[in-house]
């Protein structure tokens, strides 16, 4: 997660991009005192409510930024994005207002030519290398644990379709890793005439064969009440079961490791499952003759 802070002297607004998704979380609008022409004491005077009321501004601006991207005492934000057409931007930053744990997450500041929400898509726009490059840094990092995991005790992770779905349904999961184009479907099934559902996760080639949506006592077909991509419905359904979710690339030589080694999907573990790995042993014996994960 990004989060993206758009302010000139218009209004702030403040935005939050995961992944393809992007989401406005707040957004005012401010009026500011324009240069004042005049001499004399009055131009003092006003100088002096303009810059007091500049300061304000950017003191609300960094509470708003506090509240929204600080939970826990901790940034819930990889980055930090400031934006933005006058200096108001540089200012903010520079601020001794400006939270330090915000500080350190920031990643750029860019100039733009609009406030508010175009000025959002256009900051999205211009940091497109560098939010690549704190994601792959953040996979990296990821991946790294969990290959730390295997190394150290071999017993707090799991990898594979079948383990890992077992092992995030135990709430066992804490940090569950995904590759983006991992091949598995997720079906629901139905028999003809009963209410039960049937779970199934296929790759494209077991789709295409359409042994598994044959119901082995009737010999009929079953009725495909969903089908879903696997990755699309952990990115849905991961936070229902405690576990945070890393969807990686193959890009990096840790994410190709994973993908090519580890089947694309597993996680770091909370704590030990004792049958865990005997289910997998179980599931690599019988893949060859099945054709299932």
């Amino acid at each position: 997660k990004f989060g993206f802070i758009i302010i000139d002297g218009n209004g702030a607004l403040f935005g939050l991009l995961s992944g393809n998704t992007r989401e406005i979380l707040h957004k005012f609008g401010v009026d500011l005192p324009k240069k004042h022409g005049r001499g004399g004491q009055s131009a003092l005077r006003f100088a002096r409510l303009r810059m007091e009321k500049r300061h304000n501004y950017i003191r609300k601006v960094a509470e708003i930024a506090t509240q929204l991207y600080i939970v826990n005492d901790k940034a819930v934000v990889t980055g930090l994005v400031l934006a933005g057409s006058a200096d108001f931007k540089s200012e903010l930053s520079q601020s001794d207002l400006f939270d330090p744990r915000l500080q350190t997450k920031l990643v750029k500041i860019v100039d733009v030519s609009y406030g508010g929400e175009n000025g959002f898509n256009q900051a999205i726009d211009l940091c497109g290398e560098i939010l690549q490059g704190v994601k792959f840094i953040q996979e990296k990092k990821i991946i790294g644990r969990y290959f730390e995991e295997i190394a150290q005790s071999g017993e707090k992770f799991c990898y594979g379709i079948d383990e890992t779905m077992h092992c995030l349904e135990s709430g066992a999961i804490e940090t569950l890793i995904v590759w983006e184009n991992l091949d598995c479907n997720r079906f629901l099934l139905r028999k003809q005439g009963v209410e039960q559902q049937t779970i199934l996760l296929l790759n494209s080639t077991q789709e295409k064969l359409r042994g598994d949506f044959i119901d082995k006592d009737t010999n009929t077909e079953l009725e495909v009440i969903d089908k879903m991509s696997l990755v699309d419905w952990l990115a849905t359904n991961y936070k229902e079961y405690g576990a945070s979710l890393s969807i990686v690339t193959d890009k990096s030589q840790e994410g190709a490791q994973f993908c090519k080694g580890f089947g694309g999907i597993g996680g770091i573990l909370r704590y030990k499952l004792e049958q865990h790995l005997q289910a997998d042993e179980d599931v690599a014996a019988d893949s060859d003759e099945e054709g299932v994960y």
